[in-house]
């Protein structure tokens, strides 16, 4: 059972401006990450949930976080079906993510008033995850739209939410762009946590990274 509310969570996305995402199968590394990405300063970690038993070493990322790391928010991406949706709830997700836009999920998150981040790429989907409840979009994959395709949104719609996953990098320009463009907050994987972070096992440098990001994004917010 969620820990968070969805307006709890929402809240927190727009005040951090930066949810990471990760994956890894090995919970005592996972523990590692996560541990570190707090430590720099996040308090969102979205679990992205595409490996075999994945909902076990979330269940156990979960616990680990309500014992060890007050306030940390925990939720799963990649989700793609209602199931899925209602597993990773039972297990403690305070929210969840989708590739793409699942009438489904939404009423499952719904249910339990859970927040729900479906995956959208047009006006018309934006508007429909709205329709049914969404308080923050997901625009994936982000750098096949980029910061203009947010500003064109943000015209007509401008109480819309928008958080880009795919081309966000932890650079100043980068960011600055998309936050320019008036998205609420960003989730960052690989160009964050790192293939060789996690090869060689760098967590003082991923905490590092993950506190001059959250830095780039306090100073070009506007």
């Amino acid at each position: 059972m969620a820990q968070y509310t969805r307006l709890e969570v929402a809240q927190a996305m727009k005040e951090t401006g930066m949810i990471p995402l990760f994956f890894n199968s090995d919970i005592e590394l996972s523990k590692k990450v996560l541990k570190a990405c707090y430590d720099g300063g996040a308090r969102l970690l979205e679990f992205t949930a595409r490996g075999d038993f994945a909902h076990e070493v979330f269940g156990e990322l979960t616990k680990y976080a309500i014992k060890e790391l007050p306030g940390m928010i925990m939720g799963v991406g990649s989700v793609t079906d209602a199931a899925a949706a209602s597993l990773y709830m039972a297990l403690g997700a305070n929210f969840i993510v989708t590739p793409v836009l699942r009438e489904d999920i939404a009423i499952a998150c719904n249910r339990k008033k859970v927040l729900w981040s479906p995956g959208c790429g047009s006006l018309t989907e934006i508007a429909r995850a709205e329709e049914l409840g969404c308080e923050i979009v997901k625009l994936f994959p982000g750098d096949l739209y980029g910061p203009k395709f947010v500003k064109g949104i943000k015209g007509p719609q401008p109480w819309t939410s928008i958080m880009p996953t795919g081309g966000v990098s932890p650079t100043e320009e980068n960011l600055k762009g998309w936050f320019d463009a008036g998205v609420t907050c960003v989730g960052m994987g690989s160009q964050l946590i790192s293939k060789d972070i996690i090869a060689n096992k760098d967590y003082a440098k991923l905490e590092q990274d993950v506190k001059a990001a959250l830095e780039i994004i306090k100073s070009v917010r506007k």
